[in-house]
């Protein structure tokens, strides 16, 4: 290269190093979000979250710990997650390499034959035509980064990879409230089938007393005849529980990346949840959501990529070089041979049918697609944040009024069954109303006790517990 190309191709990366910080921009987290207010009716000052807490000491239980711990070990979602960020890192890796250049060796032996026709050599003379070219080289390319291409695009593969451990971590902590809903759900569907085989029991048993007094002639045959009635009204029951409980059990050992069959668990009624339950404030949601923290590394990647969309609007700079052997004769490859050679190539867009505009636009388009899903992120999780928030509070204000009114009906129940027995001043029409309603509350207690658990189980996921 001449003296004058060497002073322009300095005055071009003089000038580009000066004004590269204008054509690419960095990252800032968008003042824009809305995080006041996520929580519904809540407010607070206190940062203290059960998120921060471990997951193994949120449940108590240790077999249902066991369980989400095989499924953390087993899932074959939260696998091909973990594959994800295999990948990803590889692509973050091959980014980095790119600010180095890139080094190729050739080897060849080229047989090079002319044509004689047309030639006129005088009578005698043997002209030989096929020659043998041997040659060694090695070359490189490296293209300066200017603009802050190279730069935008590790980082946009940064953020793509931390998307992706984000996402496994959504995984997981989807996993782990999967496990645990599914597992409370088994104890509650275990209460509710010993409840109304105890029911069972005691209608059956109730059939035969019914049928004594109207040999007495206390009650007439319709009281017999409804007694049976409601002896199968329970028994009715029982076939869709244990269906419940059989399908519950398919879907958790699913959970677990393992084939069907019976899960080891304990009672609904020794479970323990956390004594105090503090949800901290909207805009941990940011860092504790696995979600929203992945929406944010999707605006990022989307940041990143209007960035490199506009470094194709300027001049690329690239040098090459390229040296070796090239002889004809091997015996002496490597005497007189040497060849090398440097160019410094500059190459700026003028008229590429509007395909940089279009980038650009497209990449603007998409950047404010990424920061919508971002702020829809977060409303998300503060919806389910108070979702959640509430039906814990709609369990614990059912838990005494659901107690008394079972404890009511059993006095009812002794009540009117004392009544028909010794007496005429009750039918059985009292008692198989009583029973029904009985049954009917203790069941619905089940489902409060079931719903005050799901509701943390929920209420942790939904602040970003789980992954820690």
């Amino acid at each position: 290269m001449t003296n004058s190309s060497n002073k322009y191709i300095l005055l071009v990366i003089t000038a580009a190093l000066i004004s590269a910080c204008s054509v690419t921009k960095k990252y800032e987290r968008p003042t824009t979000l809305k995080t006041d207010q996520l929580y519904r009716d809540q407010s607070s000052s206190d940062s203290t979250t059960i998120a921060d807490m471990p997951w193994n000491t949120v449940f108590k239980d240790e077999k249902l710990n066991a369980l989400i711990q095989k499924g953390l070990d087993q899932n074959l979602n939260l696998k091909n997650a973990i594959e994800n960020i295999v990948q990803a890192r590889a692509s973050l890796r091959q980014t980095k390499l790119a600010y180095y250049p890139t080094l190729q060796l050739d080897a060849s032996a080229t047989h090079n034959k002319q044509s004689q026709a047309g030639l006129n050599f005088p009578a005698g003379i043997n002209i030989n035509t096929l020659t043998t070219t041997y040659k060694l080289g090695a070359s490189t390319s490296w293209e300066i980064d200017v603009w802050g291409k190279l730069s935008s695009s590790k980082r946009a593969a940064l953020a793509t990879y931390l998307a992706t451990d984000a996402a496994k971590q959504a995984v997981q902590t989807q996993l782990i409230a999967d496990i645990a809903n599914n597992y409370f759900m088994l104890l509650a569907y275990d209460k509710s089938l010993k409840i109304t085989e105890e029911t069972l029991k005691s209608r059956i048993e109730n059939v035969e007393t019914i049928k004594a007094l109207k040999e007495g002639a206390i009650v007439t045959g319709a009281a017999v005849v409804q007694s049976e009635a409601n002896q199968h009204a329970a028994e009715v029951l029982i076939p869709d529980l244990k269906q419940n409980i059989r399908e519950t059990e398919n879907a958790l050992n699913i959970l677990l990346g393992q084939a069907p069959g019976p899960i080891d668990r304990g009672e609904l009624g020794t479970q323990v949840i956390p004594e105090k339950i503090e949800i901290g404030l909207p805009a941990q949601l940011l860092n504790n959501r696995p979600d929203v923290r992945q929406a944010e590394f999707n605006f990022r990647v989307a940041f990143e990529s209007t960035n490199l969309a506009k470094t194709y609007f300027y001049p690329s700079l690239t040098l090459t070089a390229s040296t070796g052997f090239s002889n004809l004769e091997l015996n002496d490859f490597f005497s007189h041979s040497i060849f090398y050679s440097i160019i410094g190539g500059l190459t700026q867009p003028i008229f590429n049918q509007g395909l940089n505009k279009m980038r650009l636009t497209t990449a603007q388009s998409q950047q404010l697609q990424a920061y919508n899903n971002f702020q829809q992120s977060l409303l998300v999780a503060g919806q389910e944040v108070s979702n959640a928030l509430y039906s814990y509070q709609m369990a614990v204000e059912k838990e005494e009024s659901r107690t008394k009114q079972i404890a009511a009906l059993e006095k009812a129940v002794d009540f009117t069954q004392q009544l028909l027995e010794y007496s005429s001043a009750t039918n059985y029409t009292d008692v198989l109303t009583s029973e029904q309603n009985l049954l009917s509350a203790q069941l619905s207690g089940v489902n409060d006790n079931l719903q005050k658990l799901q509701a943390v189980i929920n209420l942790y996921r939904a602040l970003g517990g789980g992954w820690k």
